[in-house]
């Protein structure tokens, strides 16, 4: 989590702003590009053999029957083009950005995050920090690690705060949660 910390006095902060990042990580924008291109290409390859002629003279469709080889490009071509698309999208639109706020002042937790147009573009969630019992900690090894820090509610709720995507190490994850804990005056748990 990055941290902005807004001071409302002089000698001691009262509201604690962690900033999130959503989609629009450099390791979307890589993965959405390469799955964008590589589909153009097989969309183009396609296109040539159904046309029997290389519409792009780096990509060569030689020995590609349209029936059913470049059929099936085109297809692969035309999804991959519309997922990169929707990655695209994703990331322009920030979904997934957002902050967590802690102010002690007005005794409230907003927890904000953006999502894609509609009814449902803005998702805040505000409560009593009255309502927060402690703030956890879950780690998940294995093929797909996990690593989170969640507020946890009185009525059993865990609401999470850290992104999505790279698991954050395990020093900076706990050294997150010590600080906010001592901050907010809970424990720490997991």
């Amino acid at each position: 989590m990055r941290k902005t910390v807004l001071i409302a006095n002089s000698n001691y902060p009262m509201i604690k702003r962690y900033n999130v990042t959503g989609a629009r990580q450099i390791n979307n924008i890589v993965v959405s590009s390469i799955i964008f291109l590589g589909a153009f290409g097989f969309l183009i390859v396609g296109l040539s053999s159904y046309f029997g002629v290389n519409v792009l003279p780096f990509l060569s469709a030689e020995g590609i029957v349209f029936l059913p080889q470049g059929f099936v490009m085109c297809l692969y071509g035309s999804a991959g083009i519309l997922l990169g698309l929707y990655q695209l999208f994703t990331i322009l639109l920030k979904v997934g950005d957002g902050f967590n706020e802690f102010d002690l002042d007005s005794n409230t937790v907003r927890i904000f995050r953006w999502g894609f147009p509609g009814k449902t573009r803005r998702f805040c969630l505000t409560f009593s920090l009255d309502d927060v019992v402690s703030i956890g900690i879950k780690v998940r090894e294995g093929l797909n690690p996990q690593r989170n820090l969640y507020l946890k509610l009185s009525d059993q709720r865990e609401i999470p705060l850290t992104q999505i995507g790279e698991p954050i190490p395990i020093g900076q994850l706990e050294k997150d949660a010590a600080e906010l804990a001592a901050f907010l005056s809970r424990p720490v748990e997991g």
